[in-house]
């Protein structure tokens, strides 16, 4: 029997089949937040307590990021700090299942 191994796992597929991507990033550093847009009109948000190079970073290197992976990653390059919209999404749906918990 011939077993396919799938190197893509269930939320990179979705990425890649739906074609998602990070349009843009809203920074409120003040309430502690990071918006982050997708292409598809959806807004998934995280709290910048949660990545302490964000968390701890002037405004001004907040607001220069680039988008890496035509907007599956981001990336600070004045904090050397790289996140991908794998976990964005990965952390959404941890959110809804646990009725937004934070663990």
């Amino acid at each position: 029997m011939d077993t396919l191994i799938n190197k893509h796992d269930t939320l990179e597929q979705l990425i890649y089949n739906e074609d998602i991507r990070i349009q843009a990033i809203d920074v409120h550093a003040d309430m502690d937040i990071l918006l982050i847009v997708l292409n598809t009109g959806s807004v998934l948000q995280e709290k910048l307590s949660k990545y302490p190079r964000l968390h701890h970073a002037s405004n001004e290197a907040l607001l220069n990021y680039e988008l890496l992976g035509k907007g599956t990653g981001i990336h600070w390059p004045d904090l050397d700090e790289d996140l991908s919209l794998k976990g964005f999404l990965r952390d959404a749906v941890r959110n809804q299942v646990l009725g937004n918990q934070v663990a």
